[in-house]
């Protein structure tokens, strides 16, 4: 696979500016108590949130530290820390908060070390449990944590706070430096949590699903009536989830933010074996000739009727988890 897509670590700061310094408190406030736009955090009585080591481990005291330690034009740093939901589907679920925190701290601790920095740096992180918003893979389990970092740090040699900064020239890429420092613990600890294993397996998942986007390359089972009356061809069809679990639903050309048309999938129904979503697929699709109007419309409702009933020409297994209809026209 490519280790560029195995965790994603971005960084932004903000300005010792009043504006930026109640934007700074309005963030902290909402990374508390969210773990998404759309999802609120399930706070746990006697639990921080936070997880302090030297930041803080509340709204205040976070913003008062960021107050205290801020340079002449930086109140803080804050970096992100998420890894691909693929990889996180490998790892038991029960094992994921650890995982998340370990990947964090030995990240952060990881970063300043190959800075030079022995003293290392103060931070304060928070995890958020939200679901995947990928159209062709939405409500995947995608555990991410945001850290706080001060813009002043300690050194040694000075003896005193210097300016904490993050520099992309030729001679050094402190960015780049972030990621590949990153990618490194991303890999240690997945050998760990899932084994040696981990990244064969991700090929062969990668794999499969190209396999299964070969459909696109017959005929189309049909028509889907846009808003301007154009048709846009459509082929059922399966994607792999993870290793466990399989989608029904169809591939057809998209655009994406810049404009692009690309062919992508958009499940139906998931959390199906994937013997079964490839029969559920294929007879569907095989009646869709018969009918005039908007073929895609018929192809969804008829999958959701399907699954819903039972049938002679398909025998549905037990699906391997509770299983989902998300579908956006």
């Amino acid at each position: 696979m490519d280790h560029r897509q195995m965790c994603v670590s971005n960084l932004r700061y903000k300005r010792p500016t009043a504006d930026e310094g109640k934007r700074m408190k309005h963030l902290l406030g909402y990374l508390t108590y969210r773990d998404s736009r759309d999802q609120g955090a399930k706070m746990v009585a006697g639990q921080e949130r936070w997880v302090d080591h030297g930041m803080g481990g509340s709204v205040a005291a976070i913003a008062q530290r960021c107050d205290d330690l801020r340079s002449q034009h930086v109140l803080t740093f804050s970096l992100v820390v998420n890894p691909n939901p693929q990889l996180v589907a490998m790892i038991p679920h029960e094992q994921r908060e650890q995982f998340m925190r370990e990947l964090t701290e030995r990240t952060v601790d990881g970063f300043f070390e190959a800075r030079g920095l022995d003293t290392g740096c103060e931070y304060s992180y928070v995890l958020h449990h939200r679901e995947s918003d990928d159209p062709q893979a939405p409500g995947m389990h995608n555990p991410h944590t945001h850290v706080v970092l001060p813009g002043t740090v300690w050194s040694e040699e000075y003896g005193e706070r210097i300016n904490l900064y993050f520099s992309q020239s030729k001679k050094v890429d402190h960015i780049e430096m972030l990621h590949d420092v990153t990618e490194q613990h991303m890999a240690d600890i997945l050998d760990r949590y899932v084994g040696l294993n981990w990244e064969r397996r991700f090929d062969a998942l990668e794999a499969l699903r190209e396999e299964q986007r070969q459909i696109a390359q017959a005929e189309p089972h049909g028509y889907h009536i846009s808003e301007d009356g154009l048709e846009i061809p459509f082929w059922g069809g399966v994607r792999q989830m993870d290793e466990e679990n399989c989608a029904v639903g169809y591939y057809m050309p998209f655009a994406d933010e810049d404009g692009e048309i690309s062919l992508q999938f958009r499940p139906v129904a998931a959390g199906l074996d994937r013997h079964y979503a490839g029969q559920l697929s294929a007879v569907v699709a095989e009646r869709l000739n018969q009918y005039p109007d908007d073929h895609l419309r018929l192809y969804q409702e008829t999958i959701r009727i399907m699954l819903e009933e039972e049938h002679e020409d398909i025998q549905p297994p037990q699906p391997t988890v509770a299983r989902s209809f998300d579908i956006d026209l």
